[in-house]
């Protein structure tokens, strides 16, 4: 390809001459993709409408703005005004002075202080104390015939200025035929003929993520449902400062909860408590600073109202090796292969059949020989090799993956990739415990476990637990809105069964509501 450039005094034009083979529209769209040859900008349309900030149309937008013009031409006008009041009031001074030239002039001469020719001067004329002043500071040129006639000049102008201020604040035409005049001087000073002319939007244009580089990024979905993507080169800038979270303005009581190493044209799937599953592209997640909030997770799939995503993991082939597990909170386990969802619809597809009163709550992307941890409410675990599920069809239920007490709910579902790690267990008033995961034997699945921590009045009912690492760092959020951070390496290492240690202190009526891995700038592997 080649590019000629014939721009000249008549006007620009580019010549872009392709290979014989190449296609003409995937070019130009390359180019207004990728150059400045299309330019696209966003605006929030936001205004302060009777105090109150609202998204508005243009014609709120424009009647807003006038109101605010008028509203700046009447302040103008009132600060003139005053201004020009305070002249008069000096001018009238000398104008009283003017007319009794010589008896002035006699009081001043005849005080014996300054302080005494003011209050005579107001005694003896009517002066103001501010009027005296100024007769008492004025320069003794100002009493020749010339500058008395100036002085007589600028005390009618000043009132006739006055006047014109008045007629200004009291009449509405005037000040709309000021508004006028100052928008057609600034048309007038800055407006310009359209360089550009508007056309119809051209059809048959390629697909996107022709015109998309595939390049790698770091997707973060927060807790309360905030989805972000941002640039790995923008992730690892950050990595060199050493500290710190994943840059992001999520509210205190929000934490991020998925975090994966994707590329532009990977594909995201996201589960819902419902049993549903979406995908999304990562490019069609908007590119943000990492220090953005996100965007809402509900923006990009067709979620119903009360749904929430749950668990998210992401796939290079649909079609490869791998299985997914799930877990309900109900106990319910499933394992399925990841070629089952290579084709999933917009509005999503049935990934688990939920029982009423169950809800989808873990996924895992597994790597066909892990060990399953699950975690209930009543203090009660069971760890059991992902090879004794067989693998489901992806519309299917699952089987029991641990039996549990009337009442007992699962809180915690992990994926055990190593040894030498630790489970993390909290209680809803305020103790947890860490115990190396060698205590945890594994069993058959659909047994009722072994106990992960002694469930007392002391400790309250088991809220959640967590695969941890001695540099990890916790976010423990409370029912009162509060969130604590904790460093894993300053929690004693106990026994499986033990109470646990007092984490942090609460309010007589607060309890721990969830809790959370930090996800640092080391964590790029995928959920």
């Amino acid at each position: 390809a080649a590019i000629e450039d014939f721009t000249d005094r008549s006007g620009m034009r580019i010549e872009v001459t392709i290979k014989r083979d190449g296609n003409p529209q995937k070019v130009l769209n390359y180019l207004r993709k990728h150059t400045m040859l299309r330019t696209t900008f966003g605006a929030i349309m936001l205004s302060l409408v009777e105090g109150v900030p609202r998204v508005a149309p243009l014609t709120t937008l424009l009647d807003e703005y006038i109101k605010h013009r008028r509203l700046v031409i009447e302040r103008r006008t009132r600060f003139e005004l005053n201004r020009a009041l305070e002249e008069a009031h000096i001018s009238e001074g000398y104008q009283i002075a003017r007319a009794n030239l010589d008896e002035v002039i006699q009081v001043i001469r005849q005080a014996e202080d300054p302080d005494k020719a003011r209050r005579e001067l107001v005694s003896r004329f009517g002066m103001t104390m501010y009027q005296a002043n100024v007769i008492l500071n004025m320069q003794l040129r100002r009493l020749t015939r010339l500058e008395q006639q100036k002085l007589e000049e600028e005390y009618k102008r000043i009132l006739r200025k006055v006047a014109d201020l008045m007629d200004i604040l009291t009449s509405p035409e005037r000040i709309t035929q000021i508004l006028r005049d100052e928008l057609e001087s600034l048309r007038k000073k800055h407006g310009d003929e359209r360089r550009t002319k508007i056309i119809p939007h051209e059809p048959g244009e390629i697909s996107d993520e022709d015109l998309i580089p595939d390049e790698e990024a770091i997707v973060t979905i927060s807790r309360d449902g905030y989805i972000k993507r941002v640039s790995l080169d923008a992730y690892r800038s950050q990595r060199r400062g050493g500290k710190g979270v994943v840059g992001t303005s999520l509210k205190e009581a929000d934490e991020i909860q998925h975090l994966f190493q994707v590329t532009t044209h990977q594909t995201i799937l996201l589960f819902t408590d419902r049993g549903r599953v979406f995908r999304v592209k990562a490019y069609e997640i908007p590119e943000s600073g990492r220090y953005a909030k996100g965007s809402p997770v509900i923006n990009y799939i067709a979620i119903d109202s009360g749904e929430h995503v749950t668990a998210a993991t992401t796939v290079r082939d649909m079609g490869g090796d791998g299985f997914f597990i799930m877990v309900t909170q109900k106990g319910e386990v499933k394992r399925t292969s990841v070629a089952n969802f290579q084709n999933i619809r917009s509005n999503g597809i049935r990934a688990f059949d939920i029982e009423q009163g169950d809800s989808l709550r873990w996924v895992f992307r597994s790597k066909g020989d892990q060990d399953v941890i699950i975690v209930t409410r009543d203090g009660m675990s069971i760890r059991f090799n992902e090879q004794e599920l067989t693998s489901r069809s992806r519309a299917a239920g699952g089987v029991r993956g641990i039996r549990l007490k009337k009442g007992d709910v699962v809180v915690s579902a992990m994926l055990v990739d190593d040894e030498g790690l630790d489970v993390l267990a909290v209680g809803e008033l305020g103790l947890g415990k860490r115990t190396t995961i060698d205590d945890y034997r594994r069993q058959k699945r659909g047994g009722m476990g072994i106990k992960t921590m002694n469930v007392t009045k002391k400790t309250g009912k088991v809220v959640g637990a967590l695969i941890v690492m001695d540099e990890d760092r916790l976010a423990v959020m409370t029912t009162k809105g509060k969130t604590i951070r904790l460093r894993v390496n300053e929690i004693r290492r106990v026994g499986r069964i033990a109470q646990g240690v007092k984490l942090i202190d609460l309010a007589p009526e607060d309890r721990i509501a969830s809790l959370a891995r930090l996800i640092t700038e080391t964590d790029t592997g995928q959920d």
